[in-house]
């Protein structure tokens, strides 16, 4: 009985350093681009429903970029579930959203996800 559970031991500890080894591939090297984001900036003041463009300095961008970006809005420093616009092309340098409905503030802030994330300065949201 003691060799069987040994035996069986030794099986599950081998099939677990192999599992191991075969899950974790080897680390992909890729560029990372932050490009600042332009407008919406500080004194801008958005109302909601209204359309309005978000850009960045989309100049010297590396070989290999991302288009799978997302921009998000958040208040300060803290993250809010809404996404302003997803899947667009960060050499465009810009892409068109609609404000969403959001409480009269000034501490808005839009977050560019791409191959790194940037941030824009505080920004005013009216409500319509």
């Amino acid at each position: 009985m003691f060799s069987f559970t040994k035996l069986v031991l030794s099986v599950f500890v081998t099939m677990l350093a192999a599992q191991g080894s075969s899950a974790t591939p080897a680390a992909e090297k890729r560029d990372i681009w932050s490009p600042p984001v332009l407008d919406p900036h500080s004194g801008t003041a958005w109302i909601s429903g209204e359309r309005h463009n978000v850009t960045w300095d989309a100049s010297n961008p590396p070989a290999s970029v991302s288009n799978g970006a997302t921009i998000l809005l958040r208040l300060t420093g803290t993250p809010m579930p809404v996404i302003l616009a997803e899947n667009f092309d960060l050499h465009a340098g810009h892409v068109e959203i609609t404000v969403p409905w959001v409480q009269t503030r000034d501490d808005y802030e839009v977050v560019l996800l791409g191959d790194s994330g940037n941030v824009s300065p505080a920004f005013t949201i009216l409500e319509s």
